[in-house]
């Protein structure tokens, strides 16, 4: 290898290095080594709200393509993947442990090995990425951050869809707070996952004088014109004002929502939101309280329904409840739900959750663990509950259809908006005081946005804690509460933008485009041998 090398490494025997910063890597220490992975992980969480900082990928990238340089087998390379995937995972779920404080007695003991046990087991999808990388590695070539770019990408893709998927995170969404993420309206979560990793990936490694650098920040800034340009333009078609939705947000905190005297409380609140004397705007056509902000059953209390219909002022009413409905055995089945009342008392539908949280609403692969013994494990979640039929449409006179979406269902962008005639606007319902107060709720609003500039559609969100909000379809946050108030907010419903190319085709491009990288990758090592 001459000194032309993108960043002057010489192609090593095993794929360590010869000089600059893979060649420093790999005279360290495998325990040094694999610290460094798990600190060039983490530094890509500092991408997400609520620190918003994507540059940090530009750093992050290069050093993870210089440690699989340094890598002296592909079983290293593994260890680098799965330190980098643990140290990304542990620092961008850690909110998860919050869950675990709502009922500190029973499952405090369980939070450290929630926080860290997800992580690393995850992590296995990013080990094994970096193994087939490093098994097709080009020593010393600028593709070679290409190819690391794809290998992070299938890992990101096989972590949201595998095992009924978490795609939560993902690297793509670092762009949220700056023109770049209008580039979703056609990538979608997996395109610009793969797009942004390689744009982060090339300029470090290929070097300032090298093409392939000074292309992915032209690209990067083609793209963040785009999307200024997109931002500028009014979302057409242009019609008459939306219908005015009054969102309330109890702000029913978890460890007391259940409570005897908190319930009336919080209970109180929602109605005394629901039923405030209009604002400018006038009369809401709908008001709409967060995922099961009722702690009464609605089938086994229709005068406690026809109570709360009345609170809205003469507005339809939507808000989450729990149903249930009975096995032929005798069993009650729950159902987390969305429900539509009338302003006579009636419930007018109903929308069933239907990509329900594992361990959280249902216990995973519980028949096998009952054949293991492990009854205690396979009861954690009690009857849990049973998912929806999937996603639909609903009508409500004096609105436009509308996709529900219940809390965890909205970072799943394909399960959301179902195959038909198209709905106006997505309606999410959720209750993040799981999820304490730092970034958590951030990423889920955040998750929320990229959703509306996916599918060009509004998103109306009601939170139980926070943050509701009213999203137009490019993204952008109208109006909203902030997290840890409780009130309510008046505002118009926006109007849609045409279909987005996502929206007509969904994950299959992004996901073509994957397959032809890493086919041409290992078409060009057969060709090798």
């Amino acid at each position: 290898m001459t000194g032309a090398a993108a960043d002057h490494i010489a192609p090593p025997p095993g794929g360590g290095a010869g000089a600059g910063p893979a060649a420093w890597m790999a005279r360290r220490g495998r325990v040094l080594r694999a610290l460094m992975a798990i600190a060039a992980g983490a530094a890509i969480t500092l991408g997400q709200p609520p620190i918003s900082l994507p540059l940090a990928l530009f750093v992050a990238l290069p050093a993870l393509v210089w440690l699989t340089d340094a890598a002296p087998t592909p079983r290293a390379a593994f260890l680098t993947g799965w330190c980098a995937g643990f140290g990304m995972l542990l620092t961008g779920l850690h909110w998860i442990g919050h869950s675990f404080l709502v009922d500190a007695e029973r499952f405090l003991w369980m939070l450290p090995f929630a926080i860290t046990l997800l992580p690393a087991a995850l992590g296995l999808f990013w080990g094994a990425a970096f193994w087939l990388a490093r098994r097709l590695w080009p020593a010393g070539h600028w593709s070679r951050a290409l190819l690391l770019a794809a290998a992070i990408a299938a890992a990101e893709t096989a972590r949201a869809t595998l095992f009924t998927g978490l795609p939560w995170g993902l690297p793509g969404y670092a762009w949220v707070e700056t023109p770049v993420m209008q580039a979703a309206a056609w990538a979608g979560p997996f395109g610009m996952t793969l797009l942004t990793l390689v744009l982060a990936a090339l300029p470090g490694v290929a070097g300032p004088r090298r093409i392939a650098g000074w292309a992915a920040l032209v690209a990067l800034g083609a793209l963040w014109a785009g999307g200024m340009t997109r931002l500028a333009a009014p979302v057409p078609p242009a019609g008459p004002p939306g219908p005015v939705l009054r969102i309330v947000q109890p702000n029913a905190v978890q460890h007391l929502k259940w409570k005897a005297g908190h319930r009336e409380i919080f209970a109180a609140r929602l109605r005394a939101h629901s039923g405030a004397a209009p604002g400018p705007l006038g009369p809401p056509a709908a008001v709409i309280w967060p995922e099961t902000a009722i702690t009464f059953l609605p089938q086994d209390a229709p005068a406690a329904v026809a109570g709360i219909a009345a609170s809205a002022g003469g507005a339809p009413l939507i808000t989450g409840a729990m149903f249930y409905d009975w096995t032929e055995s005798g069993e009650r089945r729950w159902s987390n739900s969305l429900m539509m009342v009338t302003p006579q008392g009636a419930i007018a539908a109903r929308y069933d959750k239907h990509h329900l949280v594992p361990w959280g609403e249902y216990v995973p692969f519980r028949w096998l663990l009952e054949r293991l013994g492990l009854d205690a494990i396979a009861g954690m979640g009690g009857a849990g509950f049973v998912p929806g039929p999937g996603p639909r449409v609903l009508d409500l006179p004096g609105l436009p259809a509308f996709a529900p979406a219940i809390c965890y269902e909205m970072i799943f962008a394909d399960g959301i908006v179902p195959e038909g005639p198209r709905p106006g606007w997505i309606l999410h319902l959720t209750n993040d005081a799981w999820f304490g107060s730092f970034a958590g709720p951030q990423q889920h609003l955040a998750q929320a946005r990229i959703r509306a500039i996916e599918q060009g559609l509004p998103v109306v969100r009601a939170a139980n804690t926070g943050i509701s909000a009213v999203i137009d379809p490019h993204g952008r946050v109208l109006a909203s509460l902030p997290l840890g108030t409780d009130g309510y907010l008046d505002a118009r419903l926006p109007q849609p933008a045409p279909p987005t190319l996502y929206a007509r085709t969904g994950d299959a491009p992004a996901l073509l485009l994957l397959s032809l990288i890493w086919c041409g990758f290992a078409g060009w090592r057969l060709t090798r041998r």
